[in-house]
């Protein structure tokens, strides 16, 4: 186990209290012992904080000032790492964590994998049970990708990345290094694009041929059973760094920029252009066609039908909930309002005809 030095010069935190002490691991406030450490990135938690039973605490400096004029039961053996930015560096700590008992995938190929002689895979690659690699694929050195997973024709995948169990990967994809794929992703099935041709005595949907494909940078996670559609004729894009949860449903000939994150059943529609480091949150959805400034953030559910032009807005487009008795009431005068305006307009009439 790693001691609180090790850890302090390893995530260049400042230590307070002994340093030969050894952790296991993290835990929450309300739960962690005396051998896991936690952390307190809000005021409001500082006396659950001084009442936690953890080993050590990571803490700014303004919240130690606090927890040392007001020590609780535990305090006497606590350490305190120090950080200006407590919340990141638990998850870098996590993150240690996490790969010391994280499952080893050893190298090597399962006999079971069906691999075309053409791909290029290196000897310190996993390749787990019933894996279908196809010609020309190219993988980066390390990279894993576990059971039932496809990776078609003239893909290539960088370094370190991780590919869970049952991801479907189409033709001429491209994923950068150290990236996190989940379970049932798709990535580059063809784009919904389709031109009506109709008449008065029928006709029919022409399909448009999706001849792009997906580009991914390197450092991005993609949750389970997420879909990145492929481009029509340039390419759909996510940059480095960017996050992205759980059935997110990308269109063809998105462009999502560095460092942000979609939260679950997000929708962006096709040709749509967002920023870097943009927050999107859960069931937010965008109309086609549209740019979205750097450093926007979109609140749940909420629906962007133009484009958002000024960096660094918040945009929130939702009710929030109410007892159903008060949300008929309300959606009763929402549906009148257009009579209520021409009452007002005729009055505002009158009033000028008097004067």
């Amino acid at each position: 186990m790693p001691t609180a030095i090790e850890l302090a010069e390893q995530f260049q935190a400042s230590l307070v209290g002994e340093a030969s002490i050894a952790f296991r691991g993290l835990a929450p406030l309300e739960q962690a012992q005396a051998d896991q450490i936690s952390f307190l990135s809000n005021p409001l938690y500082r006396q659950q904080a001084n009442n936690s039973a953890a080993g050590a605490l990571i803490v700014s400096k303004t919240d130690l000032d606090f927890l040392q004029a007001s020590p609780g039961i535990h305090s006497a053996k606590r350490v305190y790492f120090l950080a200006q930015n407590p919340y990141a560096m638990f998850a870098r700590m996590a993150q240690h964590f996490a790969r010391i008992s994280a499952p080893i995938y050893a190298p090597g190929v399962h006999p079971s994998a069906v691999i075309d002689p053409t791909a290029i895979i290196p000897s310190s690659c996993h390749i787990g049970p019933f894996v279908q690699i196809g010609p020309d694929v190219k993988l980066g050195e390390r990279v894993c990708i576990l059971a039932g997973s496809s990776i078609s024709r003239a893909c290539a995948i960088g370094a370190d990345t991780v590919i869970y169990p049952h991801v479907s990967i189409y033709y001429g994809s491209m994923i950068g290094e150290r990236c996190t794929i989940h379970s049932g992703v798709v990535i580059g099935a063809d784009g919904f694009g389709f031109a009506p041709d109709f008449s008065a005595t029928g006709g029919e949907w022409v399909k448009i041929p999706q001849t792009g494909s997906v580009t991914i940078g390197n450092d991005v996670e993609i949750g389970a059973s997420t879909t990145i559609d492929r481009g029509a004729m340039n390419n759909t894009v996510i940059g480095s760094g960017t996050k992205i949860d759980n059935q997110v449903q990308i269109a063809h000939n998105v462009v999502i920029g560095n460092c942000c994150v979609v939260a679950g059943c997000a929708a962006i529609s096709g040709s749509t252009k967002i920023g870097n480091f943009c927050i999107i949150g859960g069931a937010a959805n965008f109309a086609g066609h549209l740019t979205i400034a750097d450093r926007t953030t979109i609140s749940g559910n909420t629906s962007i039908i133009r484009s958002i032009t000024e960096p660094g807005q918040h945009y929130t487009g939702v009710y929030p909930s109410m007892l159903h008795s008060v949300w008929e009431k309300n959606a009763a005068i929402l549906r009148g309002l257009d009579k209520i305006r021409q009452r007002l307009r005729l009055l505002e009439k009158d009033s000028n005809t008097k004067s």
